[in-house]
């Protein structure tokens, strides 16, 4: 399991590479695999993190570059694989309404951009989010095991 750890970051950013279009494609061009692919990919960054743990400070830091790497990837997947369809908004003779996307607000052209803005906005920062999750989430894991949570103190609040 260490040499998991110890790939290089040329080498985990090349498999995590393979990995996310492996969960784009498996959703048929939905990345709701890939968002819930984030939640491994976040107990790996921190995992990795905490083999060299720096002060606190940094250990978020490196975790919050890691999250942001990894969703700037599926960005850039999802702008090129939903963003080709943009065109089609100003294509009078595009027909939005079997497209194939849900029509949940009623109107084709408003379920079209509300549709791309899922998938080319959203879907990447819900990714985002589900790293950072998984990696605090591993972070209280190895606090509470380590034993570094229990040695803090809090201080009383003033007036109490």
């Amino acid at each position: 399991m260490q040499t998991v750890f110890s790939l290089r970051i040329g080498w985990a950013l090349s498999l995590y590479a393979f990995l996310d279009l492996v969960c784009a494609g498996i959703g048929m061009g939905v990345p709701i695999f890939c968002i819930l692919f984030g939640f491994p990919v976040g107990w790996y960054i921190a995992r990795r993190v905490t083999l060299r743990p720096p002060d606190a400070r940094g250990m978020l830091r490196s975790i919050l570059v890691g999250a942001g790497v990894t969703s700037a990837f599926t960005f850039a997947g999802m702008g090129l694989l939903w963003g080709r369809c943009i065109v089609m908004l100003f294509d009078p003779n595009a027909d939005l309404a079997n497209f194939g996307i849900p029509q949940i607000l009623y109107k084709p052209v408003a379920s079209f951009i509300g549709w791309l803005v899922l998938m080319i906005l959203i879907s990447p920062f819900l990714q985002l989010l589900m790293t950072l999750f998984g990696a605090h989430l591993t972070l209280l894991w190895w606090l509470s095991k380590s034993g570094a949570a229990s040695e803090e103190k809090v201080d009383p609040p003033l007036g109490g």
